[in-house]
């Protein structure tokens, strides 16, 4: 036993200087990289084939022997005529935002790259995913699917789970915006909120000092006194913005009673479909299917490149876990 406690020992001190080792050449070469632009590269994968595979590889799986012959020689009789036909293409980005909405850029990459290649007329879905976040970041990504537009291809949005407040400034500029029955759509609101720490800086004789040029230069502080007059100027540009946001949708979605759903609420598909914030109830994978017997379907992923340190960093884990599980994992005899 004593012998196993010293092996287990000498194994952690050396994993220990192993560690510390590759945290500072991590570290220097991390810092080397920041001044350097790192280029991501393009990812494009046929999902297409993907859903056609799955599908067969079912079907292959209750037939008989016999059944199987026949079936492998219908679907290569198949294959043949599809080869020989042109069928459509149907470009695939996926957008998953945060409140920063740091994603937008790239999404503008892969909007980049498919408005380069595609044709009018050909489509684009976006599975979006998003429950909102900063005003200007997701304008601008409402922009850029606007871009999509504007080369003429047509654009259909998906959401299986939320878009909502700036989710749904993006997913409204969709020609089509599909939803799965309990995604979360709507909050057509704008929100802002701050803690103000005046009273406690002043309990504690903690005096806060603001200098400003320009009479609105700031509404509204977190350190010191707020007044009627900021408030109501703050809550003025509060209400500037939900126009602009209330005119969006108007302009995506004309049929809609914009004073009725632009309250800040949100509600399932199930129930958003009847107010026309969404045209259909069904998930992006039963759709990608369907449209995959006519089309043929490229997913277009933009994957920033990691950097040396990130590299290092993540390696570096992978073996403390490795030299813990091996200590852990020591029987005692």
């Amino acid at each position: 036993m004593d012998w196993l406690l010293d092996v287990a020992a000498f194994a952690l001190k050396g994993m220990i200087v192993v560690f510390a080792f590759v945290i500072v050449i991590g570290s220097i070469a991390n810092l080397a990289q920041r001044k350097r632009h790192s280029r991501g590269e393009l990812e494009i994968e046929r999902l297409s084939d993907d859903l056609r595979e799955g599908a067969e590889q079912l079907q292959l799986e209750m037939l008989d022997k016999k059944q199987r012959k026949k079936f492998v020689k219908a679907q290569k009789k198949a294959q043949k005529q599809q080869q020989a036909e042109e069928r459509k293409r149907l470009f695939v980005i996926d957008f998953n935002g945060s409140m920063d909405a740091h994603e937008v850029d790239q999404l503008k990459r892969e909007v980049n790259a498919i408005i380069a290649v595609a044709e009018a007329g050909e489509e684009v879905l976006v599975r979006l995913e998003s429950g909102g976040g900063v005003v200007h970041g997701y304008g601008l990504g409402a922009a850029q699917l606007q871009r999509l537009k504007d080369a003429k291809l047509k654009l259909t949005v998906s959401v299986d789970k939320v878009a909502a407040s700036g989710g749904y400034l993006m997913a409204c500029v969709a020609d089509k915006l599909y939803a799965a029955p309990f995604a979360i759509i709507g909050s057509i609101g704008v929100l802002a909120q701050l803690p103000n720490f005046h009273r406690w800086l002043q309990k504690h004789e903690v005096d806060f000092e603001q200098v400003t040029a320009g009479e609105y230069k700031r509404t509204l502080t977190m350190f010191g006194e707020n007044t009627d007059a900021g408030r109501d100027k703050f809550k003025q540009d509060l209400e500037k913005i939900h126009q602009q946001f209330k005119a969006h949708v108007q302009q995506y979605r004309p049929d809609i009673d914009i004073d009725k759903v632009a309250t800040g609420e949100y509600w399932t598909a199930q129930e958003a479909i009847e107010y026309g914030l969404v045209d259909s109830l069904v998930t992006s994978d039963a759709w990608l299917l369907e449209q995959s017997k006519t089309h043929d379907v490229f997913l277009i992923r933009y994957a920033p490149k990691k950097n040396l340190g990130e590299r290092l960093g993540r390696n570096t884990g992978k073996l403390f876990q490795t030299v813990k599980n091996t200590v852990v994992k020591q029987e005692p005899f």
